[in-house]
């Protein structure tokens, strides 16, 4: 059961990373301006999040006594815990879709690849993730990857942009991968510090609070910045339609929820470096529908930094697969001599 729920938030994770970049490079591409907004549609579809919530209520009080059964489950520690990461949430997708309205969807993607760099350092830090010679080699690598790309920053700068806002937005698109690699890991260590049981029912509850505060603090920039003034004269104005306008913004906010549960869900049954490697994984997708959907050019440096990129990302997961078969025999022998506790608790 956790091995499929694994795979079913690797599922939702990927429709959310390889489409939402796709979508908010869309709403760029075609008039719109207002990055506050387009980050306030990352988080922007946290409701859908209390269905899922529900029904893991409606479960629980069909299976638990009346007087154990709570619509919420979630601690005021946690719940503070969870608001903190969701501001720091809300940080990183202004800084991200400043990035994307600046940068290739391409040259986005091979650049958020850094972001397994900076989780692994920080779940080091944080979680005491162990390193490894084949870690450090994917680490190197990656980095590399990033640098070529720096090598050659004006080869793909889309028409009627200024060398400076190029620049600006490849430096955001780096700070919003660390401080993205710092909150996976942070999350994981919340989850070990909650002093409560970790359920999938309350992994929903996380992401609903954390989703809603980062939210809060994109609705905040847009009033500062007059978006709900503009939107409308903005979706007037866009090139596809009024209507369609509309209809990205929706899918839009859809299909990033998608990323965000994908990811807190993996780190719920794995881990916060696991999510990070899957991201990684993803990358040649998007790559791909950035040049197919959008006929972006994909000169040599992208090549070269993407061969760095799967070249890490298969060391890291080649040593991944030698570590567990070195661990093996000792957890069976651990097994043996002491009872056994889940990973993942499937409990809703």
């Amino acid at each position: 059961m956790g091995k499929l729920l694994l795979v079913i938030n690797c599922f939702i994770l990927a429709i959310g990373h390889c489409g939402g970049p796709l979508m908010m490079r869309l709403y760029f591409i075609h008039g719109g301006k207002r990055v506050w907004f387009s980050s306030w549609l990352e988080t922007g579809g946290w409701p859908i999040i209390l269905f899922p919530v529900a029904c893991a209520y409606l479960h629980r009080s069909r299976t638990q006594p009346s007087a154990e059964n709570k619509l919420f489950l979630m601690k005021p520690r946690l719940f503070i815990a969870a608001a903190v990461i969701g501001i720091l949430t809300g940080v990183d997708d202004y800084i991200y879709a400043y990035g994307v309205a600046r940068l290739p969807v391409s040259t986005v993607a091979l650049i958020i690849a850094s972001q397994l760099v900076f989780t692994a350092v920080f779940a080091f830090v944080l979680v005491k993730q162990k390193f490894t010679s084949y870690s450090i080699n994917a680490v190197v690598l990656l980095t590399m990857g990033a640098g070529v790309l720096g090598l050659n920053t004006s080869s793909d700068r889309p028409k009627n942009e200024s060398y400076r806002e190029y620049v600006l937005g490849f430096v955001m698109t780096v700070g919003a991968a660390a401080l993205y690699g710092f909150i996976l890991p942070l999350v994981e260590l919340t989850y070990k510090k909650a002093k409560q049981e970790i359920s999938y029912g309350l992994v929903l509850e996380i992401q609903a609070v954390m989703c809603l505060f980062a939210t809060a603090f994109s609705t905040i920039g847009m009033l500062v910045n007059n978006d709900f003034k503009v939107i409308p004269k903005e979706a007037r104005e866009f090139v596809l339609g009024e209507t369609k306008y509309y209809t990205i913004a929706i899918m839009s906010a859809i299909v990033w929820q998608c990323f965000y549960l994908g990811v807190i869900g993996i780190i719920f049954c794995s881990s916060s470096l696991v999510s990070g490697i899957v991201i990684a994984v993803l990358l040649p997708v998007t790559e791909i529908l950035a040049v197919i959907f959008y006929k972006e050019s994909f000169h040599a440096e992208k090549g070269v930094a993407l061969a760095l990129s799967l070249w890490g990302f298969l060391s890291y997961f080649c040593g991944e697969i030698k570590q567990s078969k070195i661990n093996k025999p000792a957890l069976h022998l651990l097994q043996s001599e002491m009872p056994s506790v889940p990973n993942c608790q499937i409990s809703v």
